[in-house]
């Protein structure tokens, strides 16, 4: 039949042989009958009802599935469904059990079984049929004994080049996985993800709310929240990595780069490159197929985790960077902004490196031009009227005088007096978030430091409002120190403090 309108005029009674069918519990104890009567009920349903009678119809055939499979209906509305069902042997609950169990096998077993003889189009099932099962579990999404056929479903290709599930399917499984109402194998969701663009923004959308809505006082809870929400394992799939990317980027534009969400890309780039570098090397895609219209070699350098290599070699590794990054902008031609945002957006991205230079700066003996080239791009990308060389020049100035002062075990806050000032004085945002990362490294690593750190620092944020700036940059830093170790334990003392002090007040 064309759709339900032509088969209710064909045959008027046909809903009320149905629906009464529905509601004998001799027709409906045995699952295979069940089973035949639950596919006449889909096969009237209009996937996209034309008009009011498909309307009525939808509504009705959803309430007779909900019951078909609700113990609770039956029982407040047919005395002798209990007397039926113990004729047989069962208590109502394991009748009901066994019935939706059966039910489930069953239809999970011609799924499989259809999927394997794929090829053999005789005995495959058509796509209208298996579009049909998707609609029937939409209302009964959330029954744990329907889990099994819904993974069934979400793994289910039957050979077409058109999504052959249900579209209200697919969200409502969506909906019911991002509210912890079921559970799903990671298989079926980055399957439900995949065929399903719109539940993969939902799902990206939800871990951003979830992420503003509470607050965390450190990057491992940021970091557990975003691995439960399964999308950077997901993202080991080119496809899902790139959609989730590109909804980041436009996050962080909505928002003018604010510091939360720029960690929260940053934590989630960390988890996908380990959830890639788990994958078997068989199945793994080329870095390309992830970031394809970007220097490879320059995407390869940012790739590698700092754990990955001797810390001796890390100065060595971020000059490489840099010379890459300088490179490029020169040699490259950037005819708009929306070029040189994609280049600055993939080194913010990894800006565990960042973080790594600055520290460099201080800590090794590192030539500092390029590693403030590098710092200087991040936070000053667009060097419109030579703003960059001026940030270049402002932070070399501040770097001069806090490396006389480096080794210095007694110092006092009319020490940093000119450095504090060259940070509060600055008019350029960019050359004030550069100088005071360079200053809390600074407190953070010096050998006199850590005494004058927390004055210092309350200073500079109460006068420039960098206090969510700085916040995030210890928080990165106790991050890492906490995976790959920190020697000085002054330094991660000092940070412990300074992270209680701000977890009260941001």
């Amino acid at each position: 039949m064309q759709g339900p309108t032509v088969a209710i005029q064909q045959f008027p009674l046909i809903g009320q042989l149905l629906g009464r069918l529905c509601w004998n519990p001799f027709v409906i104890g045995y699952d295979e009958s069940q089973k035949t009567l639950m596919w006449c009920l889909c096969c009237l349903y209009s996937s996209e009802p034309q008009n009011a009678v498909e309307l009525k119809a939808n509504s009705w055939i959803r309430s007779l599935l909900c019951h078909l499979l609700s113990s609770s209906k039956w029982e407040s509305n047919e005395a002798e469904t209990s007397t039926f069902i113990s004729a047989l042997g069962y208590t109502s609950a394991d009748y009901y059990c066994h019935l939706v169990k059966n039910m489930v096998i069953s239809l999970v077993t011609e799924l499989r079984e259809n999927q394997c003889n794929g090829l053999n189009i005789q005995e495959s099932i058509s796509a209208s049929r298996v579009n049909a099962i998707s609609i029937f579990c939409v209302p009964l999404i959330t029954l744990p004994d329907l889990t099994p056929l819904l993974e069934t479903l979400l793994l289910y290709h039957g050979g077409s080049s058109k999504e052959i599930l249900s579209s209200e399917f697919l969200e409502a499984v969506n909906e019911a996985f991002l509210k912890k109402k079921i559970s799903l194998p990671e298989s079926a969701v980055f399957n439900l993800w995949l065929r399903h663009l719109p539940s993969l923004e939902k799902a990206t959308l939800h871990l951003l709310d979830q992420l503003f809505s509470i607050h965390l006082n450190s990057l491992e809870e940021v970091a557990c929240v975003i691995k439960d929400s399964l999308l950077p394992q997901a993202a080991s799939h080119p496809a899902i990595f790139r959609i989730v990317n590109e909804i980041f980027k436009n996050a962080l534009m909505e928002t003018d780069g604010t510091p939360e969400v720029m960690t929260i890309i940053r934590v989630f780039t960390q988890l996908f490159l380990q959830a890639y570098q788990n994958e078997n090397k068989q199945y793994k895609f080329p870095l390309k197929a992830y970031f394809p219209y970007h220097h490879q070699p320059l995407v390869r350098s940012l790739v590698r985790r700092p754990f990955e290599l001797p810390t001796t070699y890390w100065s060595q590794h971020v000059k490489h960077i840099s010379d890459m990054l300088k490179a490029i902008l020169e040699d490259t031609n950037i005819s708009s902004l929306t070029d040189l945002f994609e280049i600055w957006f993939l080194v913010a991205c990894f800006g565990e490196w960042l973080d790594i230079a600055a520290e460099q700066l201080l800590k090794a003996a590192v030539e500092p031009g390029p590693v403030l080239w590098l710092l200087a791009f991040y936070y000053c990308p667009k060097n419109e009227n030579q703003q960059r060389t001026e940030t270049m020049v402002e932070a070399q100035a501040v770097y001069n005088h806090l490396m006389t002062l480096f080794s210095h075990t007694d110092l006092s806050l009319k020490d940093l007096e000119a450095a504090v000032h060259r940070v509060t004085g600055v008019e350029h945002c960019c050359n004030q978030q550069l100088t005071t990362h360079l200053l809390t490294n600074f407190l953070l690593f010096s050998s006199g430091g850590h005494k004058i750190a927390q004055e210092c620092i309350y200073n500079i944020t109460e006068i420039t409002d960098t206090r969510k700036e700085v916040y995030n940059l210890l928080i990165h830093t106790a991050y890492r120190f906490n995976h790959s170790g920190e020697e000085n334990q002054r330094t991660v003392k000092l940070m412990n403090e300074l992270l209680q002090k701000f977890t009260l007040k941001v």
